[in-house]
């Protein structure tokens, strides 16, 4: 069941606004409820196209470009979860968008649960798709990538290489117009440079060093949190869902069979209603942190 309804050839429309230094892009579709989509490493706003027409018909869809990623410039900064986070908080600022619901994909989820630790009045509800930041292992590309400063001082001539070659073994249903399009961002000046110190901050040689486990007890009260995984993920391993489910009473896991790193793509009409069970459930209680 991967196909959706044809209104998904709608193109959103392109916004900008500057962020302490930073010229942030987003697109965007439909009204209401806010909801905010965050990509993974190297990917764009463009992730979500497959699914961003049908939640828009009974919400607002905004589809940000990380610092360093698609259309968004790539100021020399640190690229910690701390600083997304911290950006991410001060776009919502400048768009008046008190509370939101937040779903973030890979590296896009990691971002998220820093969200709760620096901006949690602002998140209703909380969904996660293989997200970084629940486990240690992930994928050998990404921790070869952590080496320090191999990537950032070498990498930019072949980032657009990199990008077409990783996107055809992801298996996340990228048309050849979509790799080239993220190829093309990905070669902009400064892309090395902010993916390589944004997998720093994440990952060494032995696999994922920060985890939101480790400090979730510092959150007051956790929001209603939903877990979704490709049960064939070689990236980042469906286990972390599992363990994270267990860890967080009252988070649920819908898992996709056959499905890799990108449910969202490779299943999209799935995805879009077990994530529109999660947003449109009435009364739902936030996630409790369980004993290990």
């Amino acid at each position: 069941m991967t196909s959706i309804d044809p209104v998904a050839t709608v193109v959103p429309g392109s916004e900008f606004v500057r962020v302490e230094g930073v010229d942030l892009h987003w697109s965007e579709l439909g009204r209401g409820r806010p909801l905010v989509l965050l990509h993974g490493l190297c990917d764009s706003h463009r992730t979500w196209f497959p699914v961003a027409p049908a939640l828009a018909r009974s919400r607002r869809v905004l589809m940000l470009d990380l610092a360093g990623h698609g259309e968004s410039s790539r100021p020399d900064a640190s690229y910690t979860l701390d600083w997304h986070a911290n950006l991410v908080g001060e776009w919502l600022e400048k768009l008046g968008l008190a509370e939101v619901d937040i779903v973030g994909h890979s590296f896009g989820g990691g971002v998220a649960q820093w969200m709760l630790l620096n901006h949690r009045k602002r998140v209703r509800r909380l969904g996660l798709e293989s997200a970084g930041g629940l486990g240690r292992e992930v994928g050998a590309a990404l921790r070869w990538a952590s080496f320090p400063f191999f990537v950032q001082r070498f990498g930019q001539p072949f980032m657009s290489f990199g990008t077409t070659r990783s996107l055809n073994a992801a298996g996340g249903a990228f048309s050849e117009e979509e790799i080239a399009i993220l190829a093309r961002y990905n070669a902009a000046p400064g892309t090395a440079r902010a993916f390589s110190r944004s997998v720093r901050d994440v990952i060494n040689g032995w696999g994922q060093h920060r985890h939101f486990m480790d400090r979730a007890h510092e959150v007051p009260s956790l929001p209603p949190i939903a877990l979704f995984w490709g049960e064939d993920d070689s990236l980042i391993p469906v286990a972390h869902g599992v363990e994270a489910a267990s860890l967080l009473g009252g988070a649920t896991l819908t898992r996709f069979p056959g499905v890799g790193h990108f449910p969202h793509r490779q299943e999209p009409a799935l995805y879009v209603q077990a994530l529109e069970a999660f947003l449109d459930a009435p009364e739902l209680v936030g996630a409790r942190l369980q004993a290990p």
